[in-house]
């Protein structure tokens, strides 16, 4: 009974805000290699290192400190807990503005972190470049600092804080495994989402010491569980998105509220709950429960314990904005790999310019025809289209498996969520999804 007390707590003063978006809000996320200009070849090798160091870097926050990809947090910006963050493998963007008046922010949108922040005028010590102006606290009318023993702060250090007299702030300091890092103040200002939605009191990282890159963009908006995610600060129940196909230029919509709505068609699935055990980081996590795979119609000999989520939070399944191409643990992604070769039959050819490791030669990429390719997830199947899993280079004749492997868990990518409309219910705790053309809704 205390843990719930304690958990409605920090609750509390998120509530406030719930209401100024529960009419539903739209925008609109670009792809970041949209903004980069890759295209073709390239921008196939820039998606699989992506996934590659995505996955690695949730990875690392189930293994703990001993990561190479982890979060630092305490009050003096040095030692703490550790968790994994994963600015600098941006997938989307997001278009927002901050403060009063609004300042355009450019964000990546990450469905496996919490944590909103962006880099800050404060003045900021240190800073990458960035498209946009730096964002001055001092300019803003509805900025201000989040104590030291704030619920919000407690819910960014919670079970680990180390707030005490005389600290007033709430400090913070992120770290990544590729070099990144942001180092700041928890604060709260005012948000404007789409046109016109204005969210006041939203906590957020205001950081004035960075390193790296985030892609084309300022910061970051956290849009997984924790109390202090993007959703769970606004107070929605539900949230949608349908991204483009991957070579596409076109936006892709997100909705937020009672805007995020699908048809009675959609087939639906029951989030798995948090692993109760490990990092706190990975209660951020969407786990769904993915049974088996079908190629043909064969269902491949895959024991179902790969994708099993244990109490320790090792292994599982989960489905991402930030990782482009599925990552299958290694022994399914073997099995699938089989089962197509052996269907495909055309000759093998190397994939490692893509950074793909299941490829077919041929003078025609886009003729290859590939069998039926269904995930069966707990009470639903999710039927992949062509486009949704061969990646094509035309160029170098070859036809590949827009997947990867991997060791200690898997994820469902946006590659293979393209043109298909996913809700997230987060009052029900189930994800529903259904076949759409994004670029129309």
């Amino acid at each position: 009974m205390a843990a719930f007390l304690v958990w409605i707590l920090l609750l509390l003063p998120y509530v406030a805000i719930s209401s100024t978006a529960s009419h539903g809000v739209r925008l609109e996320l670009t792809h970041a290699d949209d903004r980069g200009g890759y295209v073709g070849a390239e921008r196939v090798r820039r998606a699989a290192d992506r996934s590659h160091r995505r996955v690695n870097g949730f990875l690392g926050a189930i293994e703990g400190p001993s990561s190479t990809a982890r979060l630092g947090i305490d009050g003096a910006g040095a030692g703490g807990a550790e968790a994994s963050v994963h600015a600098s493998t941006a997938t989307y963007l997001v278009d927002i503005a901050i403060g009063t008046p609004p300042l355009p922010l450019t964000a990546v949108l990450d469905t496996g972190s919490d944590l909103i922040w962006t880099q800050c005028d404060a003045p900021c010590r240190r800073c990458f470049p960035q498209p946009a102006p730096l964002y001055a606290p001092a300019r803003s009318a509805t900025y201000a600092n989040v104590s030291c023993r704030s619920p919000m702060c407690q819910a960014l250090q919670s079970p680990w804080s180390r707030c005490s007299p005389p600290d007033t702030g709430c400090a913070y300091y992120f770290s990544y495994g590729d070099g990144t890092s942001t180092d700041g103040v928890l604060a709260t200002e005012t948000f404007t989402l789409g046109s016109d939605t204005a969210v006041r009191g939203v906590a957020f990282g205001c950081g004035t010491e960075n390193l790296g890159s985030t892609d084309n963009s300022s910061g970051l908006v956290g849009m997984g569980r924790g109390p202090l995610s993007l959703v769970s600060q606004l107070g929605v129940t539900r949230f949608s998105y349908c991204f483009t196909p991957f070579n596409a230029t076109a936006a892709s919509p997100l909705f937020l509220g009672s805007s995020a709505r699908l048809s009675s068609a959609a087939k639906t699935t029951p989030f798995v709950p948090s692993p109760s055990g490990g990092a706190r980081r990975r209660s951020s996590y969407y786990y769904l429960s993915l049974e088996g795979i079908t190629v043909g119609d064969t269902l491949l000999p895959i024991d179902p314990a790969v994708f099993r989520l244990t109490p320790m939070g090792d292994g599982g399944v989960i489905i991402d904005s930030g990782t482009t191409f599925t990552a299958l643990e290694e022994s399914a992604f073997v099995a699938l790999a089989r089962a197509l070769a052996s269907r495909v039959r055309l000759p093998l050819a190397s994939g490692a310019h893509l950074g793909l490791s299941l490829c077919f030669a041929a003078a025609s990429p886009e003729a290859v025809e590939v069998p039926r390719l269904v995930l069966h997830f707990d009470g639903a199947d999710m039927e992949l289209r062509r486009e949704s899993y061969v990646v094509e280079d035309r160029s170098a004749g070859v036809a590949c498996l827009g997947m990867v492997s991997a060791r200690g868990m898997s994820v469902l990518g946006s590659m293979q969520q393209q043109n298909t409309h996913i809700l997230y219910d987060l009052e029900r705790g189930i994800l529903s999804f259904e076949p759409a053309k994004c670029g129309e809704l």
